[in-house]
């Protein structure tokens, strides 16, 4: 049975499991890479040396926007068999094909449920040219699955799974997520709970407003790719937004669901960034109410138009993102501390942690079975933790 390895964004997650089935019985690895920072490409291709030296002669197959881009380079790694283009790792039948530049148009709709929530890819690609990144070079231009398709794949995954997250590269480019979210949750009253991966915070509408207000099942949680805030790194990343519209998307979002929960993307030590530009990006994070960070050392692409800027020495990026993701903690930490007394509905995994509603990690004395959803007293909080006790 084929073994995977996966490396960045839920898109891989899902991709890797369909992999796994369609490898069937076949004994390989299957590595699913990821472009976005050079740290991730590191650790697969750390992963694929260990990987033949633990298990000599077992192929090693190689897959993901790290390898669309450079598959060459991949190819001459210790143990590589094939390397397999992003358009072609979901047939089986193209998997000896060479990587073509076409192979970068990812396949829409694809679907994986292997663990408690399950993951519905609505959306491919990017259109956007930010400064940054490379990820358009792996997964190719906007694409969309049609409402009825993702009403049909839903309902299929809600046999098996309380939570379903629609995910995406650009997931808020797709036109109709407004509709496809609320046809979603008309069509399928059997789901629980209906959760967006990242969005654009500039691609946010009126549309979009009246579903998140109207729809309880739609979880109280927006993760913002926000990447900074201060204006003129935005600007110099090529950015559709502004600092102000960060903070007017927060604020629109707790007018409408009060106990919303709000996180972002954030890449500390970005080309150029002087110490003024940081300090507003940290006090963003309080001042939108940021609980929940995914903070990135600015890692350069080559290829991209930042990696041809002044480059912020290594250890400034890493320091500034430590004190980032300390801004990120304390933030988290308030918001725990106000769900105590609350009550909460609990998605269980297999190490016995659960997800409330907000994404809030929480734990349990006994735990229930993995994927059981189970309504809770939110009793206490260590900081980074909730703790429930059953009502």
């Amino acid at each position: 049975m084929a073994e995977t390895l996966t490396f960045g964004c839920r898109l891989n997650i899902a991709e890797s499991e369909t992999m796994r089935r369609l490898a069937g019985d076949m004994d390989a690895l299957i590595v699913n890479t990821c472009a976005v920072t050079g740290e991730a490409e590191a650790q697969a291709r750390q992963a694929i040396r260990r990987a033949a030296r633990e298990k000599p002669g077992r192929p090693i197959l190689v897959t993901g926007c790290a390898a669309q881009i450079n598959p060459g380079a991949w190819a001459a790694l210790p143990g590589v068999a094939r390397v397999i283009g992003n358009g072609a790792k979901l047939d089986r039948a193209r998997w000896d094909a060479p990587v073509a530049a076409m192979d970068r148009e990812a396949p829409i709709g694809l679907a994986a449920g292997g663990g408690t929530r399950a993951f519905l890819a609505v959306q491919q690609g990017c259109d956007h040219a930010c400064t940054f990144c490379i990820i358009p070079a792996g997964r190719g231009p906007a694409r969309a699955m049609p409402v009825d398709q993702a009403v049909a794949a839903v309902r299929d995954l809600a046999s098996r799974h309380a939570e379903v997250v629609l995910t995406g590269v650009d997931l808020a480019s797709h036109p109709e997520l407004p509709a496809l979210i609320r046809a979603v949750l008309r069509a399928v009253p059997e789901l629980p709970r209906l959760r967006l991966s990242s969005l654009d915070p500039a691609a946010l509408d009126d549309r979009f407003w009246a579903v998140f207000a109207e729809e309880p099942r739609l979880a109280p949680y927006l993760h913002l790719s926000a990447q900074h805030g201060d204006d003129l790194m935005l600007k110099r990343m090529k950015r559709r937004h502004a600092r102000a519209d960060v903070l007017r998307v927060a604020a629109r979002a707790r007018s409408l669901r009060g106990d919303v929960a709000l996180g972002a993307d954030l890449i500390a030590g970005f080309p150029t960034e002087a110490e003024a530009h940081f300090a507003a990006m940290e006090a963003l994070v309080a001042e939108a109410g940021l609980s929940f960070l995914h903070v990135f050392p600015y890692s350069a692409r080559t290829g991209t138009p930042a990696a041809r800027m002044p480059q912020l020495p290594m250890a400034l990026r890493r320091e500034r993102a430590a004190r980032l993701r300390a801004a990120g903690a304390a933030e988290r930490a308030r918001f725990l501390a106000a769900r105590i007394g609350t009550t909460a509905e609990a998605l269980f995994e297999a190490d016995g942690r659960a997800h409330t509603e907000h994404f809030a990690p929480l734990r349990v004395a006994s735990p229930p079975p993995a994927g059981t959803l189970l309504r809770l007293r939110v009793a206490g909080s260590d900081g980074t933790t909730l703790t429930g006790e059953t009502i």
